[in-house]
């Protein structure tokens, strides 16, 4: 895991400053779909997570969070993917990674297909192959391997909430799987 050593504690807001910042802010996010990969480089399976959602139901995830001010994108990639994935998830990222795509999270639904009602965010979306040992942490209930047609099953997808599922469809469309 990346350290972080600023004058401001390491990037970190208290609850109060947070919410002051999203209310006048656009935030930067990363969004990552975790894949594994065979010999060949092609995507076999996309890992999805479980989490408690905003209205406390279990609802389908990919990995992510917000990038921490003087945090480079790389450091944050790192930080989330071992913050859900685990320490032994083995990332391979490379030394200067590319999005596949620019998501706009908007507060008022129906802007963009992506919605988080706490603020106006953007997010940087990475598909990241993971080689090691991956198992759920913290706020992740559990890690489930779908193959690239089974994660655009219709069950799946509606399991997703502010429009994390068209991410998934991007970056598998992206990908050519």
């Amino acid at each position: 895991m990346t350290e972080l050593n600023t004058a401001t504690g390491g990037g970190l807001l208290s609850r109060e400053e947070m919410d002051a910042a999203r209310e006048r802010l656009p935030i930067v996010y990363v969004d990552v779909v975790p894949v594994r990969v065979d010999e060949e480089g092609t995507v076999v399976a996309v890992g999805l997570l479980l989490r408690a959602g905003e209205d406390g139901q279990i609802k389908r995830a990919l990995v992510s969070g917000r990038v921490l001010y003087h945090e480079r994108v790389r450091a944050a990639l790192l930080r989330h993917i071992e913050k859900d994935l685990g320490p032994l998830a083995l990332p391979q990222i490379p030394p200067a990674p590319q999005p596949f795509t620019i998501a706009e999270y908007f507060p008022t639904p129906g802007v963009t297909p992506f919605h988080d009602p706490r603020q106006h965010a953007v997010s940087l979306a990475y598909v990241v192959p993971v080689e090691g040992d991956c198992a759920p942490q913290q706020d992740a209930l559990e890690l489930t391997w779908f193959s690239p047609i089974e994660a655009r099953d219709p069950v799946v997808l509606a399991e997703f909430e502010n429009g994390q599922s068209t991410l998934l469809l991007q970056a598998l469309a992206h990908l050519g799987v």
